[in-house]
């Protein structure tokens, strides 16, 4: 199977600096982050979709619907895609990081996950998708997502996984049979 990642387009949140992981709160794509969204279905539409995963956040949901455009392909909305939890709902990033920056990989902030607890919320998500008929499936999800699946697929070690970054809409291509 190829699976291709791809963080969602530019939000409104992302311009504030401010984070999100509940699907509730008003968080969407911005005029660039639909440009990025666009530019992105338009290099995809000759790739051969047949299945697109989204988090439960709508901003996964819109840039999976403009890159749909091209495909036409059922959308599923797998829940364990949802960005970390990270306890700081509406707040800063900055001040999550600082919380959270002398051990990411294990402090659980009140009312988050630690980046362990997400990782295992999120790896079986590949198993589960080895297990699936498909050839080619998009799965548009959030950079700390990306992060968890990347470092996974490319056997990187947790130092690694936590320095990777990735640009808004840009796909990553990833042979699962290999």
């Amino acid at each position: 199977m190829q699976l291709l990642l791809m963080r969602h387009g530019q939000t409104n949140y992302n311009m504030q600096g401010l984070c999100n992981d509940d699907p509730r709160i008003d968080v969407h794509l911005t005029a660039q982050g639909i440009d990025q969204a666009v530019m992105a279905a338009r290099a995809l539409s000759g790739t051969a979709l047949q299945r697109i995963l989204v988090s439960e956040l709508p901003r996964t949901r819109q840039t999976a619907d403009i890159i749909n455009r091209y495909h036409q392909v059922p959308i599923d909305v797998e829940p364990r895609l949802n960005d970390i939890r990270s306890g700081f709902e509406g707040r800063p990033v900055a001040d999550y990081f600082a919380a959270v920056g002398h051990d990411r990989l294990n402090t659980r902030p009140p009312g988050g996950e630690s980046l362990q607890d997400y990782r295992a919320r999120v790896l079986p998500v590949l198993d589960a998708l080895q297990q699936q008929p498909w050839r080619t499936v998009l799965l548009v999800a959030h950079e700390e997502t990306l992060r968890v699946l990347v470092a996974k697929l490319k056997n990187l070690d947790d130092q690694a996984m936590q320095q990777l970054n990735f640009a808004n809409c840009e796909p990553l291509s990833f042979d699962l049979n290999s």
